[in-house]
């Protein structure tokens, strides 16, 4: 149960020093041309501004195959998760694979609050720029027997500077799930600008650190019990570390196949918390970018 809202404009009024001499500005460092052109500026949509809050239902403009499963709708919910068929407002992660069959990837599923700061962008896109920029990416996961991926639709949802709920902070995330399809092949791709908080203090996180507590999720879940992925660190403090590490050796960036015709990225059950991986996808290198 989150705190009461009284509660909450308490912890408001202590909030830290963020910049240069003390200032609340943003870090002067930051690590978002990683990711895909995304805003208002690019012809995204809003969330709104709403704690646990999601878009509207979004119809897809083509089919976008999950492990055998056709969707052509999605939603993306605040709690840093794009779900399929039904909307997540749910801000307690949970670890892969879920309960009662939801399709979903999350690229941070942790209790974001963008009333307090950030934005919730989205929208769906043929633009060729962006089609060749992901054509160019996606090739570090293609088969050398394989023709090279040329996506013809892409769907962008960034959580840019996003807070957590409870903050008493100026601490933000900014990460990206990006789907894409040429209509036979799927892929999901994960984007890490800079990440400094991991919860929100309804799942027990400092409301000055956003740490502690239960920690983010991040990954994917196909909803058939089979097909799933923790990345590394997930509901761990190492949970932050996904900005700088990578599976195609780019830090901050993670790709994945997820059609039916590629090999199953099966996994083993482990204890809640822990990272889960598969013997079927030992190949999937993990670099660690310092």
């Amino acid at each position: 149960m989150k705190a009461p809202r009284v509660l909450l404009l308490l912890l408001l009024l202590h909030v830290e020093p963020w910049g240069p001499s003390g200032t609340r500005g943003a870090p002067g460092r930051t690590r978002e041309g990683l990711l895909y052109p995304f805003g208002l500026q690019a012809g995204d949509e809003v969330t709104p501004h709403e704690d646990d809050g999601m878009s509207p239902k979004i119809h897809l403009w083509e089919t976008f195959s999950f492990y055998g499963r056709p969707h052509r709708s999605l939603y993306v919910n605040n709690n840093g998760v794009v779900s399929f068929g039904v909307a997540v407002p749910e801000f307690t992660p949970e670890p892969f694979p879920l309960s009662g069959h939801r399709p979903f990837v999350a690229p941070f599923w942790a209790d974001v609050d963008n009333r307090l700061e950030g934005d919730v962008f989205y929208r769906q896109s043929r633009d060729p720029q962006l089609l060749h920029r992901l054509a160019r990416d996606l090739e570090a996961v293609s088969e050398a027997s394989e023709m090279p991926p040329k996506p013809t639709w892409a769907f962008v949802a960034t959580w840019h500077r996003v807070s957590y709920f409870g903050s008493a902070s100026k601490k933000v995330n900014t990460f990206q799930a990006t789907l894409a399809t040429d209509g036979a092949t799927s892929y999901v791709i994960l984007t890490y600008g800079d990440l400094s908080w991991t919860t929100g203090i309804a799942n027990h996180g400092d409301p000055h650190s956003g740490l502690g507590g239960l920690p983010a999720q991040a990954g994917f879940n196909s909803g058939d019990d089979v097909h799933f992925f923790n990345l590394p660190g997930s509901r761990t403090p190492e949970v932050l570390d996904v900005a700088r590490t990578s599976n195609v050796g780019v830090p901050g960036r993670w790709i994945f196949r997820v059609d039916d015709s590629h090999g199953p990225l099966e996994a083993t059950s482990s204890p809640p918390g822990a990272t889960t991986t598969s013997p079927q996808a030992t190949e999937e290198k993990i670099y660690i970018c310092e």
